[in-house]
């Protein structure tokens, strides 16, 4: 882990560390998420959906210089890592935010270079080659912001660590909470600071945390991609909804067969 910069920084800074408890490899892992778990209520719905209408607005909390002084100590008095926020002397701070990625397309990255020239010894074409590929799912990165950096240049550094040529508008970062069993999930404007709102919410991830996903309103430029790589992602995509077929078929047979031990073992009345 890098240690959080010195007060005298002025611009944001992008260190970055690995925080992710997966292996590695690129795979695609078609495993569920853990709210999407099934439950049974009476509600309108046998499976639990993402809640988007988020109740705490921590980007609306105005802070003085005084109130951000305090609540950095609050949150340094919280943590049980050297991940410490530190105050600048022109009202700024800087400290860590951790990014999950929840990508559910490959992203692409240059080809390596073998070398300039061909088995003939003629220079290379200048057509721009790339390779595709999943990120591990749920793999997740620490980066060291300021209180200025923005949620577009934490998405920017994110993809230029990792290499990642797609347009950085194909992507959007999420806020991610969890309160009274329900999961709250709000897209992030570019122009918004994630440190500040981490530093609003406190370092527990279960109240606020932040995913990288793919921008729901951007459009994919599939013509950008070559024919092996558009087959190759067809593919992809008929092996996925396969798979999530599947897992709604017996998500359901499952409620169903339940129901049906329940109607069995019930007494008229």
């Amino acid at each position: 882990m890098t240690t959080a910069a010195s007060s005298s920084d002025k611009t944001p800074s992008f260190e970055m560390t690995w925080g992710s408890s997966t292996s590695s490899g690129y795979c695609s892992d078609s495993d569920s998420d853990s709210e999407f778990e099934q439950y049974f209520t009476a509600r309108t719905s046998f499976f639990p959906k993402l809640r988007k209408d988020n109740q705490i607005e921590w980007s609306k909390q105005e802070l003085t210089t005084a109130d951000t002084q305090q609540k950095v100590k609050e949150y340094n008095a919280q943590i049980n890592s050297n991940l410490f926020m530190n105050m600048n002397k022109d009202g700024s701070y800087t400290g860590f935010i951790k990014v999950q990625f929840k990508l559910a397309r490959p992203v692409s990255v240059p080809t390596p270079k073998k070398g300039g020239n061909d088995a003939g010894g003629r220079r290379a074409s200048g057509v721009k080659r790339r390779t595709s590929f999943y990120l591990p799912k749920d793999a997740s990165k620490h980066l060291h912001i300021s209180s200025r950096t923005s949620a577009r240049e934490v998405i920017e550094a994110l993809l230029k660590k990792f290499t990642v040529v797609d347009n950085p508008g194909k992507f959007a970062l999420f806020e991610r909470s969890e309160r009274h069993d329900q999961v709250y999930i709000r897209k992030l404007s570019d122009t918004e600071h994630p440190l500040r709102l981490r530093l609003c919410a406190g370092p527990n991830e279960k109240i606020l945390s932040f995913v990288l996903k793919e921008n729901e309103t951007g459009e994919v430029n599939w013509h950008a991609f070559s024919m092996p790589e558009l087959k190759n992602f067809l593919r992809i995509l008929q092996r996925e909804e396969e798979e999530h077929i599947k897992q709604i078929v017996q998500r359901y047979a499952l409620a169903r067969t339940r129901m049906q031990e329940a109607l069995t073992g019930s007494t008229p009345g």
